[in-house]
């Protein structure tokens, strides 16, 4: 408070000093030329908001002794209150009055106007010189932080110094590092744009209002959120550079284990392969336990060729997938006859051909016949009935006829197996018909006993003569359609009585009263119905009611848990289109039902459909039952009874 004192009487003591306006041309600390006007300006502390006066009197002694008292009086005070920012606006004030008593007065006087001045200028500069390290005054605003302006005060004018201050522009300078704050209020800080919005209004440039999940800017607009980017995490330069080093060094990292069998690469491959091993491969053949050709034969080579091993996982997921229908299961088995598909393609058209017949070359390998038959199950597993079975027979059938299997246990088996389903497939078209058995298509002379066969009608000779039946059947069907009367000559019925002989004298090669003894009569019975309803009138008679019923005491002596039930389709087929009476009907759907529920072959249900259609023509059109290949054309469906 005292220095705060101090300070006004100071300034009071100015402010009386620069009343008399009379001695203009006197020396003083402001030399100024006689006739020109001085204008000083000094920038003041903050002092009750006011400004001092600049004294300007005739008498040096007067004005020597007013400045050193006043300048030092200021000094000291100054020191004391002020900072060394409003310290050096003062210094400042000092320089620019000095300059321009140097460009107005006269050279003579110089030395003479500045003497007094020089006092105040030391004081000053010992106060600048404590603060400056290196001497050097210190470049300085002419404007404090506080915003004061500067005044001017011309000789003669009685106003006070408050009364005289005036608002003047902004002195040139460098400019403020830092704004000055707005009276009343909060400065407004500029904010950047939000880089956090959705994507979708982002790209559309419009404001998110960025609700999660989706904003509801995108939900007013009727437009898809397409949410929001994922928040990347600043890092430094350092710090990328270790990414992209750590990045290096995993690419160079050895690569991970490849896959032991191609084909069986993902949890539900493996799923597909358990289920062919100890389930799928029991409904296909007569043999249940370890000597199943699927698993001794097939899937051993599966395992050394990626295209077999993929036909028969697709086989294993297709009947997987009709007793659990998980999406996964269809979609992996869809994968599977896609690449089984694709690599018969390319092997098949790698292949080399045959041009020397002296000296015969292998067409393909063995893999690929057992894949083509394995996808022509698939379509059985499948339950399709557009003729999707054809290409796959036809491609067997062309590479079994055109090159001898180099594995002669693999060509026992698929000669077997490709005999039986190309004799069934005539039963249910008018166009397919079976392969002449000569050549490399016999049975090879090692095969000790017909037992040893995985199918039924094939060693034992069974099949033989369904096929010459078949035959038959084209032969009357012909004479029918042109008009011969009667349908059945001489010659066609001497055949059909020889069949019927060889008939009565069949023995299966079996034990009596075991499983497959059971399902070799039920065989028997049904090759003699197919003899019967080609050759005789469609008509209930004895003879085929009893045939009928003694099949089906066969079927009810089979086990439920018997191999022979994955055969035993097509024998049924045939006894169904001959059941003329509505007790022999219900039997035999019980024994569709109870061979769907052992195998789950989809094909199982189009025939029960097929079966239920002849017996409505039996009831209507009695005498054009007889032709179920007819029958099966105009339902439009085309499949395998196997």
């Amino acid at each position: 408070m005292l220095a705060m004192h101090n300070l006004q009487s100071s300034v009071q003591n100015l402010s009386s000093a620069v009343k008399n306006p009379s001695a203009r041309s006197g020396a003083g600390p402001f030399r100024c030329a006689p006739t020109t006007t001085t204008t000083t300006s000094l920038f003041q502390p903050h002092v009750h908001g006011s400004a001092i006066e600049s004294p300007s009197s005739s008498d040096d002694t007067q004005s020597h002794s007013l400045n050193d008292d006043a300048a030092d009086e200021l000094v000291n005070n100054w020191h004391h209150q002020a900072d060394n920012h409003q310290i050096f606006s003062s210094a400042n004030a000092y320089n620019r009055m000095r300059r321009e008593s140097d460009r107005t007065s006269p050279s003579s006087a110089t030395s003479a106007t500045f003497a007094s001045a020089d006092l105040n200028h030391n004081n000053v500069c010992d106060v600048i010189d404590a603060n400056s390290p290196d001497g050097l005054p210190p470049k300085i605003e002419e404007l404090d932080d506080d915003g004061e302006v500067l005044m001017t005060l011309k000789p003669g004018d009685d106003r006070s110094a408050s009364d005289a201050v005036t608002s003047l522009p902004r002195k040139r300078g460098r400019p403020r590092k830092h704004p000055l704050p707005v009276p009343g209020g909060q400065m407004k800080v500029a904010k950047g744009r939000s880089k956090t919005g959705c994507i979708t209004c982002r790209r559309r440039k419009k404001k998110c209002d960025e609700t999660k999940p989706a904003c509801l800017n995108c939900q007013k607009n009727a437009v898809v959120c397409e949410g929001y980017p994922p928040k990347e995490i600043w890092k430094s330069g350092k710090q990328k550079m270790a990414d992209a080093v750590r990045r290096t060094s995993i690419s160079l990292l050895p690569r991970g284990l490849p896959i032991l069998i191609d084909g069986i690469e993902t949890e539900v491959d493996r799923r597909f392969l358990d289920h062919f091993v100890f389930d799928f491969s029991r409904v296909l053949t007569l043999i249940n336990d370890d000597s199943n050709p699927f698993k001794e034969i097939l899937l051993p080579m599966a395992t050394q060729h990626r295209g077999l091993m993929h036909s028969l996982m697709c086989l294993s997921g297709s009947h997987l997938s009709a007793r659990d229908p998980e999406p996964r299961f269809k979609e992996r088995k869809h994968y599977h006859f896609d690449r089984a598909i694709t690599d018969l393609r390319e092997s098949i058209n790698a292949a080399p051909l045959a041009e020397d017949a002296q000296e015969p070359q292998l067409l393909v390998e063995d893999p690929i016949i057992a894949s083509t038959l394995a996808l022509c199950l698939n379509t059985i597993c499948e339950g399709e009935t557009s003729g999707e079975y054809r290409s796959h027979m036809d491609a067997a059938r062309f590479l079994l006829v055109n090159q001898k299997p180099k594995n002669e246990k693999f060509r026992q088996f698929i000669i077997e197996f490709f005999q039986y389903h190309d004799v069934s497939n005539s039963l249910t078209s008018l166009d397919r018909r079976p392969v002449q058995l000569d050549g490399d298509l016999r049975l090879p002379d090692f095969v000790p006993h017909a037992q040893a066969g995985t199918f039924l009608g094939i060693f034992d000779g069974l099949f033989n003569y369904i096929s010459e039946i078949t035959r038959i059947r084209d032969r009357i069907r012909a004479r029918h359609s042109e008009g011969f009367e009667p349908a059945v000559d001489y010659q066609t019925l001497s055949e059909a009585v020889r069949i019927d002989n060889a008939l009565r004298i069949w023995e299966p090669s079996y034990a009596k009263d075991t499983p497959n003894w059971y399902a070799s009569q039920l065989y028997r019975q049904s090759t003699w119905v197919y003899l019967y309803r080609t050759i005789r009138p469609s008509r209930p008679s004895e003879k085929i009611c009893q045939v009928v019923d003694d099949a089906l005491q066969y079927l009810d002596h089979l086990p439920q848990d018997a191999g022979a039930y994955s055969i035993m389709l097509m024998p049924l087929f045939l006894i169904g289109c001959s059941a003329f009476l509505p007790r022999q009907r219900e039997r035999i759907k019980v024994g569709f039902d109870a061979m769907k529920q052992y195998s789950s072959l989809r094909n199982i249900e189009p025939a029960l459909k097929v079966v239920e259609r002849v017996w409505q023509v039996m009831d209507t059109k009695m005498e054009e039952s007889w032709d179920w290949e007819k029958i099966i054309e105009e339902m439009h469906m085309d499949f395998l009874i196997t």
